[in-house]
């Protein structure tokens, strides 16, 4: 274990973790420090490995190889219920014989926990989630997001050093869904616990990350803060599942300081390079809301932009915002878009000139994505 580790040990430490089944490979020699206090989300498609990691860490399923350590301790030998680790499912695993007191209060009573104490522990946990009202309740007198926080409550009530969760608000709509993420945010703060988190959501996955571990095909592609992963995605396969992309592929034209992408109908600069040699195909990336529209006789793009030329193809009404699918010249489709209050006259049929600040694209490696991996 390198010194820095050995002297300052994270929450939780994952080195060369693997999983194999047979001759299929689920988790790929996967290493992520997650430090005490920290909300790390692991996001990726389904089969990607994120929950099959999520299992090892609990416990439930063991692995191939590599190590698991919590505050520097290896913990892989031990059974799942001498991990001090809390896990909260999405299908709740509520008891629907017991109340939504008794369910809390469950984990204290099989840890020995005096009686005295029970009940002051659960009436703190329900009140942390809001359910203080509720304990009398069985799980068929409450929905499902009063049942989401009972469960949730049953892990907090016992203290776990890290907390797992996965994907715990899949079931829910998408108003409660948004609610519940707020909720999340605020438990943790309050209770300044180590969060490891599944989804396939991206928007989840913004919203309620300090960091994010993006995973495809068993392995890390890039983890970071949320904003570093939005903005400048490592990888295009990181560009396209972290939230829309506008991707504009061609011939590396330059190797300087800001480099030029060529391909039939446009010529379009990236600030950065990312070890690409003059001739190899890249990407330039460009989050939609980041594109400007202005009609074809419109001269007021600033000097320095790049400027492509496009057909709309659609205009998509979202309340909020529109999105606009634009057609390039070679046929190739982009999408923009606009806030409700800066509303372009654009509508299917127009022509128009779409720009963008070159500091708000991303240059990277012309990856040929497999139409399984979105």
């Amino acid at each position: 274990m390198p010194a820095d580790i050995a002297d300052h040990p994270a929450a939780l430490s994952l080195r060369g973790l693997s999983k194999r089944y047979g001759e299929v490979v689920a988790v790929q020699e996967l290493s992520l420090d997650i430090e005490m206090g920290e909300f790390v989300t692991l996001l990726g498609p389904s089969g990607s490995g994120k929950t099959t990691t999520l299992n090892m860490i609990a416990g439930f399923v063991d692995s191939s190889g590599g190590e698991i350590l919590m505050d520097g301790q290896p913990i892989g030998d031990l059974r799942p219920h001498r991990r001090e680790i809390g896990m909260v499912f999405q299908d709740y695993a509520l008891f629907p014989h017991m109340s939504a007191f008794e369910n809390v209060a469950f984990p204290l009573r099989r840890r020995g926990v005096p009686k005295r104490d029970i009940s002051r522990r659960v009436k703190e946990a329900l009140e942390m989630v809001r359910l203080e009202e509720f304990g009398d309740r069985y799980p068929r007198e409450l929905s499902g997001g009063q049942q989401q926080r009972v469960a949730l409550a049953r892990v907090i009530v016992f203290s776990p050093k890290v907390l797992l969760m996965d994907e715990p608000l899949g079931a829910l709509d998408k108003k409660l869904r948004e609610w519940l993420q707020l909720e999340l945010k605020r438990i943790h703060r309050e209770l300044g616990i180590t969060f490891v988190y599944v989804t396939h959501d991206q928007e989840e996955a913004l919203v309620l990350s300090d960091r994010v571990a993006v995973f495809n095909q068993g392995r890390i592609e890039q983890v970071g803060g949320t904003r570093e992963l939005y903005e400048k995605p490592a990888s295009l396969f990181v560009a396209e599942f972290l939230g829309d992309s506008s991707l504009f592929p061609g011939q590396l034209a330059s190797s300087n300081a800001c480099a030029e992408v060529v391909a039939d109908g446009y010529r379009i600069r990236a600030p950065e390079c990312p070890g690409l040699a003059e001739g190899a195909r890249g990407v330039v990336v460009v989050r939609p809301e980041r594109l400007s529209v202005r009609g074809d006789g419109d001269a007021s793009v600033p000097n320095g932009d790049n400027v492509v030329e496009a057909a709309v193809r659609e205009v998509i009404y979202l309340g909020s915002a529109r999105k606009l699918e634009l057609e390039l010249s070679d046929g190739r489709l982009v999408r923009a878009t606009e806030p409700a209050g800066a509303l372009s006259a654009a509508k299917p049929g127009d022509r128009v000139r779409v720009s963008w600040s070159i500091g708000d694209g991303v240059l990277l490696p012309d990856q040929q994505l497999e139409p399984g991996d979105l």
